[in-house]
């Protein structure tokens, strides 16, 4: 993995690091020694070794990305909430303006009750990505 192949700087960076930290070739010396020779600092070859003891001893599953089990925040956007949104986009503007606005719509959004407030940057990507122009 170091030596062939294209691998991001981070995957090989670390699988340095678990060589240099291999005792089964002999005594390593200290950590700042070890530090010194991969090139890193303590802190980031004390948490690949953590990493690895954390593991069972996966070399893969240490130096390879961590996966996310879930997104952190569900999107509040659904496709019934979207059809509301370009509906409501593509219906004639409240009385006093001439066309909607994101900043607008946004308004109009928090006052619906069965549809979450959404600021207006992501009403915009909901529009840009189905292709709505406010004009």
């Amino acid at each position: 993995m170091t030596t062939t192949g294209v691998h991001p700087a981070s995957v090989i960076r670390r699988a340095r690091i678990l060589l240099a930290l291999d005792t089964s070739a002999g005594a390593i010396g200290s950590q700042d020694v070890v530090a010194a020779r991969v090139g890193v600092s303590g802190e980031t070859l004390r948490l690949v070794a953590k990493r690895f003891a954390e593991t069972g001893g996966d070399v893969h599953a240490t130096v390879s990305r961590k996966k996310r089990d879930l997104p952190p925040v569900p999107s509040p956007v659904t496709g019934e909430v979207e059809a509301r949104l370009i509906a409501m986009a593509c219906s004639q503007p409240p009385e006093g303006y001439a066309r909607w606005s994101l900043r607008l719509l946004e308004k109009h959004v928090a006052l619906v009750e069965d549809i979450p407030d959404l600021d207006h940057s992501t009403i915009g990507r909901v529009l840009k990505k189905r292709n709505c122009v406010l004009i």
